[in-house]
């Protein structure tokens, strides 16, 4: 088993108050139900199956079903079995998806990513580049806006009343 311990990692109150704060931010979008996990897995094979599904043209179906098999089910994204269900949800041959997991050519796409990110200065997951500004985690929309108008991007009008940023 692979990844980290979360608690050891960021401590065990820091990591109750982080739990909590996920958990009321998923349900501020109306996810019940969150699985919290201990531990963060290690996902190499599961973006190694990713890069499979991209191309299979079913990233998004496949990464939806690997999100819900994480932050709903609890499943572990480490288990070979589990990246072959969530590849067979997403409309994939499960048994190919597993082997992809660990196929030179989809590890070397991952290692190129990882090295891209590390080369932008990625630290966390997701982190949004805006002009010179980065926000890092999950973060609030205003949060994102603000950023987004420090960099000159400006709000505009929509056609629902709220009002969405605008690169001008």
């Amino acid at each position: 088993m692979g990844g980290r311990s979360l608690p050891e990692y960021f401590g065990p109150e820091r990591f109750r108050a982080m739990s909590a704060h996920l958990a009321d931010f998923a349900r501020s979008f109306g996810v019940e139900g969150l699985k919290i996990h201990q531990r963060s897995p290690n996902t190499r094979a599961a973006l190694a199956v990713a890069e499979f599904a991209r191309d299979a043209g079913r990233l998004h179906q496949f990464r939806h079903a690997a999100m819900e098999a994480h932050w709903r089910r609890g499943e572990d994204l480490e288990d070979r079995a589990v990246l072959a269900a969530c590849a067979t949800e997403a409309g994939l041959d499960g048994a190919a998806a597993a082997k992809a997991a660990d196929d030179p050519t989809y590890q070397a796409r991952v290692d190129a990513m990882g090295t891209e990110a590390r080369r932008a200065r990625v630290t966390g997951i997701p982190t949004f580049l805006l002009g010179q500004r980065r926000v890092v985690g999950c973060q609030p929309y205003e949060v994102l806006a603000a950023a987004a108008e420090a960099e000159g991007a400006t709000r505009r009008p929509a056609k629902d009343g709220t009002a969405p940023l605008s690169s001008t």
